[in-house]
């Protein structure tokens, strides 16, 4: 038995270590309570079962990273489904292969005591935005409800100043504020804010965080592997919200504070408990959507758009 053991022991210190896939992910941000899953998986060694070595990247402009992807300068960048459905018919190479976000962050957000009591208050009113397009369609829609057109309301763009805009007075609403941070924001400087929400105001129901890559290039077998670790990480947060909470705020200072702790435990219930899993009607839905709204010039099909790279 000693012999047979060290035989083995020598064999083992002869041969070389397996070695781990590397794959880079581009984040859509800085590094926030939206990437849980990523940093989770990270921290607790599931990229490292999945024989994934994985490097992870803010960018510096959150505009790069699905066209850098489509270059192909990275693996997988995080995007949003509304900019992923215009971006392939811009002609960029890219589909969405797993879901990090799986409901809505996006809002109209108006002050709690202010004037605007529904959307159809918003007549002849100040709406601030950050990015053009997608957020004036999904404006013009929620208007719709209240038989209101963009015509109605003043647009000025804020850049990325939504929610001090908003408390400011510059401007009587915002599109485009999420849910989970800039309602917290607000209340944690004392102003309380109120949310019409995009998906109870005619909208069609979309996944706002997802996974991106080259539609010509992807490797769908190390793809698979990094959303079942991802998978593995948002059960283990859902589990145990608060050890999950420590793991993550704990990689850097930064995120220990309450806005980060307030958007954890708000964003924890969002998270894809099926990150490979797609929904078909959801992506043909809001592709129909946009054509209407007059943003796309055709309907591509859904296998165009997503697929699910477990299905072989």
């Amino acid at each position: 038995m000693k012999l047979l053991s060290l035989t083995t022991a020598l064999a083992l210190a002869a041969s070389p270590l397996m070695a781990q896939d590397k794959m880079t992910l581009l984040l859509d941000w800085f590094v926030n309570p939206d990437h849980g899953p990523i940093i989770v998986a990270q921290e607790l060694g599931y990229f490292a079962e999945q024989n994934l070595e994985v490097e992870v990247i803010a960018p510096a402009d959150p505009s790069d990273p699905p066209k850098m992807v489509a270059a192909g300068q990275a693996d997988l960048a995080i995007s949003y489904q509304p900019q992923l459905h215009l971006q392939i018919h811009e002609g960029l190479p890219l589909q969405r292969v797993g879901t990090l976000v799986a409901t809505p962050l996006n809002c109209l957000l108006a002050l709690k005591d202010g004037p605007i009591s529904s959307p159809a208050d918003l007549k002849g009113k100040k709406v601030g935005f950050s990015v053009g397009g997608v957020e004036e369609a999904v404006l013009g829609t929620m208007l719709a409800t209240y038989d209101l057109t963009l015509d109605d309301v003043e647009l000025v763009n804020v850049n990325w100043s939504l929610s001090p805009s908003l408390m400011s007075g510059q401007v009587d609403a915002v599109i485009g504020a999420y849910r989970n941070f800039e309602l917290n924001q607000m209340e944690i400087e004392g102003v309380e804010g109120n949310c019409f929400y995009v998906e109870e105001h005619g909208l069609p129901a979309y996944d706002e965080l997802i996974y991106v890559a080259n539609t010509d290039s992807m490797d769908r077998d190390m793809i698979a592997r990094f959303l079942a670790a991802t998978e593995k990480a948002t059960q283990y947060m859902v589990n145990h919200p608060v050890d999950s909470w420590k793991v993550f705020s704990g990689t850097s200072p930064e995120l220990q504070d309450e806005l980060n702790k307030r958007a954890w435990a708000d964003t924890l219930p969002r998270f894809a408990l099926r990150p490979t899993a797609m929904d078909q009607g959801r992506y043909g839905d809001f592709e129909a959507f946009l054509h209407k709204a007059g943003l796309v010039p055709s309907v591509n099909d859904v296998a165009t758009i997503a697929v699910d790279v477990t299905v072989k």
